[in-house]
């Protein structure tokens, strides 16, 4: 059955007709637009009432299995002194492995640090974990510790991560790779559970006008929830198109012929690209370093708040080697890098694995790009690689982040403009939950690029509206390999449509609400 949505103002994304007032689609896909779309047979029509019809939004870089948790678990989001966190989990109930679970944790949000003694007499003895919104740390009590095996007078030294310490032992803060002690007792989770989540995270994306959503890294590492992962989101109920992300760690030499060569994958050879429409294997993700807030993201200078620069989360050089035996496989790449160093890192692998390769069919990605500077974007300058940025995190943390780097560096943080300038791709990504993820907040955080003090972060970054929603539909679409297929409300491409309010083009952002989400066709959220 056809299906004509009229009177609407359309913003196709497409430069040859930016503008159209119908669209027809049958089969979960565009037809035709205009006076073609009206002159077919539709067997309904829906009529928008003048109001814009934009394509579905696309989140280039998220996490949905840890946001749908976040709307599950104890809630500290809303925390600002280390006696909201003990209330909220004092009246907290444990989950059915007898933990007690929090989400939203920013520490740089309290006006002190939480105590681990308090921490224990919140709980009452049962073990803690505390997630931290940057997703590079854990706070925990002392019975988590104990759960984990580590002595919490004397925590063990782990390369690539840390048990901070004081006078008295473990604080309780866990960074990078010592969350795999807790993780080790609180992994895997059911697939019951993780299409709980998914449920829940997808149906929250629907009414942000979220069509597509790639997560960012599954089925290992600290981020993955379990080995099964993939076989979670097959059985849940999803209500968005889905790409995901598996970790490097998962990938493992895999028997052939000869005349192929090594491989390095999954079994089967499966590689990047396997799926469909609805759910598809994206990039490998590969963890370089850390975070800005946590200053662990690896720079090439001091931080300006510690005289220390950072650091990368294993040996380069076995990073890089584990990334071109995947690439040689026919896996792109998605190389988590903040830290100008770790975007070096990243920039030289992409380029090898490139130049022996060749172009990847999905575009190789760094991920976040915390510190970018000019003669990075410069080397980027023509080559199949796509910097994923989040400008919420400006917002959010940007404050916090300018005080770390200091005004030299927090200029060329998160870039936005400078990548359209120098004609690479930008898609649009929130990390949620990292940072809240509504995509007309994102996209007003690309235009304003202001922090929560009002302090401009580099103005040199700040895109046009129209540039900011090209960049959360068609640009998103070709940073994951879905360039001409969907992103734009063009004949053939996939009838994935947001209906706004008002016009992104003359309103602000956060002053628009979604009113509909179809996806392929089909009417998943509000009215028209």
């Amino acid at each position: 059955m056809i299906t004509l949505i009229d009177n609407a103002h359309i913003l196709t994304q497409d430069p040859d007709h930016p503008v159209a007032s119908a669209v027809a689609c049958a089969n979960g896909r565009v037809l035709a637009l205009d006076q073609a779309a009206r002159s077919l047979p539709a067997g309904e029509t829906w009529d928008a009432g003048g109001r814009t019809l934009t394509p579905g939004f696309n989140d280039a870089h998220a996490h949905s299995v840890w946001f749908g948790q976040t709307l599950l678990d104890v809630s500290l989001d809303r925390a600002t002194t280390p006696d909201d966190v003990y209330g909220a989990l004092s009246a907290a109930e444990p989950n059915p492995d007898g933990w007690i679970v929090a989400a939203g944790f920013r520490p740089s949000g309290l006006d002190a640090s939480v105590d681990i003694a308090a921490l224990d007499r919140a709980t009452n003895g049962k073990p803690l974990l505390i997630k931290h919104n940057s997703g590079h740390a854990y706070t925990v009590n002392t019975a988590a510790l104990r759960a984990a095996g580590v002595d919490p007078a004397d925590p063990p030294e782990v390369e690539g991560g840390e048990f901070l310490t004081d006078d008295n032992g473990c604080t309780g803060v866990l960074d990078e790779n010592a969350m795999r002690y807790i993780q080790e007792v609180t992994l895997p989770e059911s697939g019951a559970e993780i299409g709980r989540a998914l449920e829940k995270a997808t149906r929250q994306y629907l009414e942000w006008g979220l069509t597509s959503v790639t997560d960012a890294g599954v089925a290992g590492g600290w981020i993955g929830h379990s080995p099964r992962e993939i076989a979670a989101y097959q059985d849940a109920t999803l209500h968005t198109r889905m790409q995901v992300m598996v970790t490097m760690d998962v990938l493992h030499a895999v028997a052939g012929h000869a005349a192929d060569g090594p491989g390095w994958g999954l079994d089967g050879g499966i590689r990047t690209g396997f799926g469909d429409e609805w759910l598809q294997l994206g990039p490998v993700k590969i963890f370089s370093d850390g975070s800005l807030l946590g200053t662990t993201a690896a720079l090439t200078e001091d931080y300006a708040c510690c005289a220390h620069h950072g650091y990368f989360q294993g040996d380069p050089s076995q990073m890089r080697s584990r990334a071109l035996d995947a690439a040689a496989s026919g896996w792109s790449l998605a190389i988590h890098a903040i830290g100008d160093a770790a975007v070096d890192f990243a920039i030289e692998t992409l380029e090898e694995a490139t130049a022996r390769y060749g172009a990847p069919s999905m575009p190789h990605r760094i991920e976040h790009g915390g510190v970018v500077r000019p003669d990075q974007i410069e080397r980027l300058r023509g080559q199949p690689i796509v910097v994923v940025p989040q400008p919420l995190f400006i917002s959010a943390f940007g404050d916090a982040m300018a005080e770390a780097l200091g005004p030299k560096r927090a200029a060329l943080s998160y870039p936005g403009k400078r990548l359209l300038d120098a004609s690479l791709v930008l898609p649009g990504s929130s990390d949620q939950p990292v940072a809240p993820g509504r995509p007309l907040d994102v996209m007003q955080a690309f235009v304003e690029r202001r922090t929560a003090s009002g302090e401009l972060y580099g103005s040199q970054d700040r895109l046009t509206p129209a540039e900011a929603l090209y960049a959360y539909t068609a640009g998103s679409a070709a940073a994951t390999g879905w360039a001409g297929r969907k992103g734009q409300v063009i004949p053939g491409q996939l009838a994935d449509f947001a209906l706004l309010s008002h016009d992104p083009l003359t309103t602000a952002f956060t002053d628009i609400s979604v009113d509909a989400t179809i996806v392929g066709g089909e009417l998943r959220y509000g009215t028209i």
